[in-house]
């Protein structure tokens, strides 16, 4: 490059606007050999140098940001030493933003930005630059790169990232407690100027709350802020940026401050003394009032616990902490007695739970309150001498026989008589009874240990005054026992001897029961009611006996049955005994004593056949024969001749049909015999589906011949019974007048046509289909019937 060309440029860089003025910066790079720029220097080798051609370029340019002129930006100009000003070269621009952003005049290498760059989108723009030959569109120089710069100018206020920020500090903090950090940013350039140096400001919530300029932290500024006083503040924090100077742009944002409880306030009672009443009926455990005491703090430093801690009503009350409601609730712990003690004093202290040390100077957290309790007076109801009653009692006392006496007495200082009674769901039997004024319990039936040991009885005791109030109380009767029932024998004993029986022999062991049960136990005695020559009985002293053979053989053909009396003693007084009958039968028996046979019938029967046998076999007979009869009775059920006999019997179709009369529900169904055989209508025979209000006398029409066509019939009917208004349709022709059940046509009956001036047309039963055919034969022949 010449010095004419460099002071051109150097010109052109002077005299560009200062607000678009570039920084120009070079950099040689090597390019070829093109003049010889100096002379030639002599060398020790003898050489001639030669100084190298260089090329120029842009490194850097620098551009304003928010450019709002109307024309296009100019950023500077690129321009290659081997530009003659000809036009025989050529400008390209590529790299970010090249032909969009930046463009470049081909010819003069000025570089232009086509619209306003924001900094803060993208902060530099790198692009390559290349001048080729217009004609050979090869470079003239090697493709150089540089990069535009954008200057930041103040255009972002700084922003915070939350609108609203919460935040917390205890109360009662020290001055400079800290209490949130907020943090502003600024998309300005931080490294040129002071567009993006951020100072922060308090514009509300002074003077409770100050905050750090450089840093945002927000601390406490007074000190002892009560929550109890006030709760909530609203700070309002400015960021400004510019170093917080005069034409610097601020943003704000709100912080909303809670200060959290502590424990700082003792509980308090309201009252000194607290009256509460209780009722003398209220039974253990029954809350009869609460006390609080109130304390300005929250959550757990509000928790406060109740305990009695002196009065003379200690022992009777008690006060539970109640966690939710934090209240006293003071509980009955012992019967009251209006009668006894009406007025009961108690001291009660409440107590935080939770006590922060750093104010105990605040002191002490607890508090203590008088409470009297008055017991009122209730009418109460009667109360028994015992909880329960026990009596004991012979089972043989006569009727009427006192057995025990309740007691009982009105609490109260009025002293209302008592009257006494039985509670018949415990007694339904009515085996006892009491006297009402004193409470003697008496029998009024027959006691009987045997069937009831124990009677439990409810007595109940009310108030003459007031019979609302009463009390009931248990009576357990116990019936004792007396020796009134004879032993028998414990079970039913079938006995049988041998015939081949030897004299001694035991043939049976009995043993005997009794109802009653003795206090030193049962004890029987067995003996015979007379001497017998056949069999013996032998006490065994335990209860049992034996009962021995006193003869050498049996014979069951002369006596097959014997009967033994046996007599049975207790031994408790007064004695009871009875006498219980031993059958014995005589039976055959092998040699080893076990029993074969003991009927003299069985002799008589095939060996090897016995009866339950032959009660099988006629069993199997009989059912045989049972089944040979129902056999013969279904197969001649199967005989039986059809119930239809033609398809040609009209009545066959005015039951299949279903349309004319009640059909199968109607059994007065239409005779068709009688429409064939008029002469044979009996006189006075009635309907017998509906039964007529009035008896009339049929009246008789003159016998028709035996030929008369049926139709004719009808229609002579017809005109007969349309002209007598006091004709009563009780006749069989009446159920045409009746279409039964679910009839899919209307009407066929002609009974209606005869207040007409012709005879109806009964073309339309042809069209019916072939279920009608019958019918359209015999009404629709028209004028040709009546001819025929």
């Amino acid at each position: 490059m010449t010095i004419y060309q460099f002071l051109v440029l150097f010109l052109l860089w002077v005299c560009l606007p200062h607000f678009c003025s570039p920084e120009i910066m070079f950099r040689r790079t090597p390019v070829p050999q093109k003049r010889i720029l100096g002379a030639r220097v002599p060398r020790s080798d003898g050489k001639i140098l030669h100084r190298q051609k260089r090329g120029w370029m842009w490194n850097q340019f620098f551009l304003l940001e928010e450019y709002t002129g109307s024309d296009y930006q100019y950023v500077g100009k690129l321009h290659s030493d081997q530009d003659k000003g000809d036009g025989s070269l050529k400008y390209i621009l590529s790299g970010d933003g090249a032909g969009t952003l930046f463009i470049i005049d081909e010819k003069t290498g000025d570089i232009h930005a086509t619209r306003r760059i924001d900094r803060e989108e993208k902060a530099f723009y790198t692009l390559r630059a290349q001048a080729i030959n217009r004609r050979t569109l090869r470079p003239v120089e090697p493709e150089s790169e540089f990069v535009i710069k954008i200057h930041d100018i103040n255009d972002n206020e700084p922003t915070f990232p939350e609108e609203i920020y919460t935040a917390s500090v205890p109360e009662m903090s020290v001055v400079g407690t800290s209490v949130v950090q907020v943090t502003a940013t600024d998309a300005d350039d931080p490294s040129y100027g002071n567009s993006a140096r951020v100072i922060y400001s308090i514009l509300q919530g002074q003077p409770y709350f100050s905050v750090e300029p450089e840093t945002g932290i927000i601390r406490t500024a007074l000190p002892n802020m009560n929550r109890e006083n006030r709760e909530q503040y609203q700070v309002v924090i400015q960021a400004k940026d510019m170093g917080g100077q005069m034409g610097g742009l601020s943003g704000t944002t709100t912080v909303n401050i809670t200060l959290t409880d502590v424990n700082d306030n003792p509980p308090r009672f309201l009252q000194n003394t607290i009256h509460l009443r209780v009722l003398e009926s209220s039974p253990v455990g029954t809350a009869i009032g609460s006390v609080k005491a109130t304390d300005a703090d929250t959550g757990k430093n509000a928790e406060v616990e109740y305990r009695i801690i002196d009065g003379d009503g200690t022992d009777m009350f008690d006060i539970i902490t109640e966690k939710d409601t934090q209240e006293g609730i003071i509980t009955v712990k012992k019967p009251l007695d209006y009668e006894s003690r009406r007025l009961y004093t108690l001291k009660v202290e409440a107590e935080n739970t939770h006590v922060d040390p750093r104010f105990y100077y605040l002191g002490p957290f607890k508090d203590t309150t008088i409470v009297k309790i008055s017991v009122e007076d209730v009418d109460e109801p009667p109360i028994f001498s015992r909880s329960s009653y026990l009596f004991e009692v012979h089972e043989d006392i006569e009727v009427g026989t006192i057995i025990g006496t309740v007691m009982a007495r009105d609490p109260d200082s009025a002293s209302s008589p008592i009257r006494f009674s039985l509670d018949r769901h415990t007694d339904l039997d009515r085996i006892f009874n009491i006297h009402s004024g004193n409470g003697s319990l008496y029998t009024s039936k027959p006691l009987d240990r045997e069937l009831s040991q124990w009677h439990n009885l409810t007595v109940i005791a009310a108030e003459i005054n007031n019979p609302k109030e009463m009390t009931r109380v248990a009576v357990f009767v116990r019936i004792l026992d007396v020796n009134d029932n004879a032993p028998q024998f414990a079970v039913f004993y079938d006995t049988f001897v041998c015939e081949n029986a030897r004299p001694g022999q035991l043939i049976q062991t009995i043993s005997a029961v009794d109802k009653d049960d003795p206090l030193g136990g049962q004890k029987f005695f067995f003996s015979l009611a007379a001497v017998n020559p056949n069999f013996t009985v032998q006490d065994n002293e335990d209860n049992t006996a034996r009962i021995l053979t006193r003869k050498n053989g049996f014979n069951r053909h002369e006596i097959s049955t014997y009967l033994l009396p046996v007599v049975i003693s207790d031994n408790d007084y007064p004695i009871q005994s009875s006498t219980g009958t031993l059958t014995i039968r005589v039976c055959a028996c092998d040699s080893q004593g076990n029993m074969q046979s003991c009927s003299a019938e069985a002799l008589l029967l095939p060996a090897g056949l016995s009866t339950g046998a032959l009660i099988a076999i006629l069993l199997c007979i009989i059912i045989l024969l049972v089944i040979v009869v129902l056999f013969a009775a279904l197969k001649r059920q199967r005989k039986k001749e059809p119930l239809i006999l033609s398809k040609e019997d009209i009545r066959d179709n005015i039951v299949s049909y279903n349309d004319e009369g009640g059909g199968e529900e109607d059994t007065q169904a239409f005779d068709i015999g009688t429409l064939r055989n008029p002469a044979a209508i009996e006189d006075k025979k009635l309907r017998r589906d509906i039964i007529p209000e009035t008896l009339f006398i049929p009246r008789r029409t003159p016998t028709a011949p035996d030929n008369t066509d049926v139709r004719d019939f009808i229609n002579e009917r017809l005109k007969e019974h349309d002209l007598d208004p006091t004709a009563p349709p009780y006749d069989s022709l009446a159920t045409y007048a009746y279409e039964g059940n679910d009839s899919v046509a209307e009407s066929l009956s002609s009974l209606e046509s005869g207040t007409t001036d012709g005879d109806q047309n009964y073309d339309y039963l042809r069209e019916w289909g072939p279920r009608f055919n019958k019918l359209a034969e015999m009404y629709g022949g028209g004028e040709s019937d009546k001819d025929s």
